[in-house]
């Protein structure tokens, strides 16, 4: 994304159960152990329920956050089911020149805005079932998708979100999780 502001405002887009919120407060854990000094999570909820839209949110910054608010002007948006693209406009109030992280088998290219934002996507699905990170039989793509944000965010590190994975689930989930965050991170696509 080029020369990065100081503050950087992410949203998470999902569904109830697809682990966003999750996703929100284990990105600002890894942006931390990166030596960010101010960080924020938090979720939005809607009709709590599985499957549901749900929105969350976190903030990075190399100095304190005094926001308290919902995030209206996101510089990345992140997709955890690409579904949701059909009923809710994941792009509204995205910056310009902002960046959006899909859960897709597509290419970035496939994705019309793709000439007006960066656009990185992942199979974040695919690699879920992969790591048998299910529950429910429903995969969970929240480990998988933040192993797509290093590709275009420089604030955070691989190392750290596998470091906040293993702090977060111990043992063999933990090792899952984090190795689905690595394959993640080798096979997500970028067209900036």
């Amino acid at each position: 994304m080029g020369e990065e502001p100081s503050l950087i405002e992410i949203c998470f887009h999902g569904r109830g159960g697809q682990g966003a919120v999750t996703a929100a407060n284990l990105l600002v854990n890894a942006a931390l152990r990166d030596g960010n000094k101010g960080v924020q999570a938090f979720p939005f909820f809607g009709a709590e329920r599985r499957g549901a839209p749900v929105r969350a949110f976190a903030r990075i910054s190399d100095e304190d956050i005094n926001l308290r608010s919902e995030i209206y002007n996101p510089d990345i948006v992140v997709v955890l089911d690409e579904g949701i693209m059909k009923t809710i406009d994941v792009l509204k109030g995205l910056k310009e020149g902002g960046c959006i992280v899909i859960n897709s088998p597509k290419r970035p290219d496939d994705f019309p805005f793709s000439d007006k934002y960066t656009v990185a996507t992942v199979d974040a699905t695919g690699i879920a079932i992969r790591n048998e990170l299910l529950v429910g039989g429903i995969p969970v793509v929240n480990a998988p998708i933040l192993g797509a944000i290093p590709k275009v965010l420089d604030r955070v590190t691989l190392e750290s979100i596998r470091d906040a994975i293993m702090e977060r689930w111990s043992g063999e989930l933990g090792k899952k999780n984090a190795k689905a965050a690595e394959e993640a991170y080798n096979e997500t696509e970028v067209k900036r």
